[in-house]
């Protein structure tokens, strides 16, 4: 099986492709499946026409380029696994202070097709500023946080010796490697100057992560966040240890901010370690608050050219945590959705760490029309959800006071030639509560109804999610183009 994995930032992106290898594939999630064999490699940069691509070899020399420049930017002091033009085919090498050549030589086998003397081909030359470089590092610092993909290869960055350092004895100090993570840190010490300062709020200490470390504290710097709706993270400590974030895109996940506990980023990751929602009755509740948030946010319908698809994880609350690209057009537009606002803000909510997820498919449709549906359909028929009132005759006295306010509230002529049918429950007084379309042209056409008026007037919306906890009464109601209205009491659905 082809899979793919991509690390995308504003000014860089990673794309791996590769296989599984089947003598491990038994030991695979079944979501997620390993990626152990390495095909190609391409690396996007801003700027740049074409991407730089190669194979294993040419991936391996990549990330050791950027992880060993990224140490000597840091320390200032020169590390020559950064630039190595005799046995890496990637260097990097300093042009000034806001400029970095990245340079890749050829990879051609000089025993190989092209063993002619006379062949040469130039090495590919790119200068990054250096937040393009804090993007470069960000990604390859993704990739190794990704414990799915290439889970052998791993970064040993080695102390720089006292013979490749031109520094005083206290420079010398600040060489002591990082482990994976330091990228980041090391070009955002460097690119603070170019970035904002967040208000900061030092992080609590915790026991069990106190390090032996002989690196020194750094003063807290902000980690700009390749998504814009990220909130920037302040770093203690020039040695963090890594949190696991396999952002890959095309996935996406909320973002703690310093207040707010850390979350999994990876939809997949998350999905891996919390319990699925699967019963059908919970699904169809949270495929509408997944709708009524998804509809009115979506405001640019005009600009899709083709459909959108989206796999897409709700919490229990209805909360959007996080959400994938089916295809690589809707990751390309996906800031063409309301998906990227719609993330929920973990300091407005606690952890979703522990709680389980329910999957959505997510259409944007060119035609203008959101379509929300369970990822996996329904296992059964699905109920409604909540405490329901079942008394036979208050039943049909609030069946008869629903019908009375309906038809007082709908008159004109219809616009629509076939029949609208909703679902719309009232508490124990009579005042509609819900209001589910059953049909998608029950939808399209629900302004023409007085549903959406009713609903707002007792809680100022019209796509409030109701209360699982007041007993409620639920009806079917009609509405006939002819202008015959129908109300029933609630059979189930169909």
């Amino acid at each position: 099986m082809n899979i793919q994995r991509k690390y995308s930032l504003p000014n860089c992106t990673l794309l791996l492709e590769g296989l599984s290898d089947a003598s491990r594939a038994v030991h695979f999630q079944e979501m997620r499946p390993e990626l152990s064999i390495l095909v190609n490699a391409e690396c996007y940069l801003a700027g740049s026409e074409q991407p730089l691509m190669g194979g294993r070899e040419f991936f391996e020399s990549l990330v050791r380029a950027v992880s060993g420049y990224a140490q000597e930017f840091l320390s200032n002091v020169p590390n020559p696994q950064a630039h190595n033009q005799e046995s890496e085919l990637v260097e990097l090498q300093k042009v000034d202070s806001d400029r970095h050549r990245l340079i890749v030589h050829s990879e051609v086998d000089g025993e190989g097709f092209n063993a002619n003397p006379n062949y040469t081909k130039q090495p590919v030359q790119i200068d990054l500023n250096t937040v393009q470089l804090f993007d470069l590092v960000e990604a390859v610092d993704q990739f190794f946080a990704d414990t799915q993909t290439l889970p052998e290869l791993s970064l040993e960055l080695q102390p720089v010796t006292r013979r490749s350092s031109i520094a005083s004895p206290a420079v010398l100090r600040q060489a002591v490697p990082a482990s994976i993570g330091i990228s980041s840190v090391a070009v955002a010490a460097l690119a603070f100057s170019l970035i904002p300062a967040p208000e900061l709020r030092p992080p609590e200490p915790k026991p069990q992560e106190e390090s032996s470390s002989a690196t020194p504290s750094a003063s807290p710097v902000a980690t700009p966040s390749p998504n814009p709706t990220d909130t920037a993270t302040p770093i203690a400590s020039a040695t963090p240890t890594p949190t696991p974030t396999d952002t890959a895109t095309p996935i996406a996940a909320a973002t703690p901010t310093p207040t707010a506990p850390a979350t999994i980023k990876d939809l997949e990751a998350l999905l891996n370690t919390v319990p699925e929602i699967t019963d059908p009755s919970q699904l169809r509740a949270l495929n509408r608050q997944l709708y009524n948030q998804i509809n009115p946010a979506w405001t640019n319908r005009s600009e899709l050219k083709e459909d959108l698809v989206y796999r897409v994880g709700v919490a229990i609350d209805g909360a959007i945590v996080g959400y994938k690209a089916v295809n690589q057009k809707a990751n390309d537009e996906v800031e063409k959705t309301p998906l990227p606002n719609l993330l929920y803000n973990p300091a407005n909510r606690s952890s979703v760490t522990n709680e389980p997820i329910a999957q959505f498919r997510v259409v944007f449709t060119s035609k203008g029309v959101p379509q929300v549906s369970p990822w996996r359909g329904y296992a059964r028929t699905p109920d409604v959800v909540g405490a329901k009132i079942t008394d036979p005759k208050t039943v049909k006295d609030l069946n008869q006071k629903l019908y009375s306010t309906v038809r007082q509230n709908w008159g004109g002529t219809p616009g629509f030639n076939r029949e609208l049918k909703y679902r719309v429950a009232v508490n124990k007084d009579g005042a509609i509560s819900d209001y589910e379309p059953l049909t998608q042209l029950a939808v399209d056409y629900q302004k023409q109804t007085p549903l959406p008026n009713m609903l707002q007037a007792v809680y100022g919306s019209n796509i409030v999610a109701p209360n699982p906890k007041e007993p409620l009464a639920h009806f079917q109601v009609v509405f006939s183009p002819s202008g015959k209205l129908e109300v029933v009491p609630w059979q189930g659905y169909r």
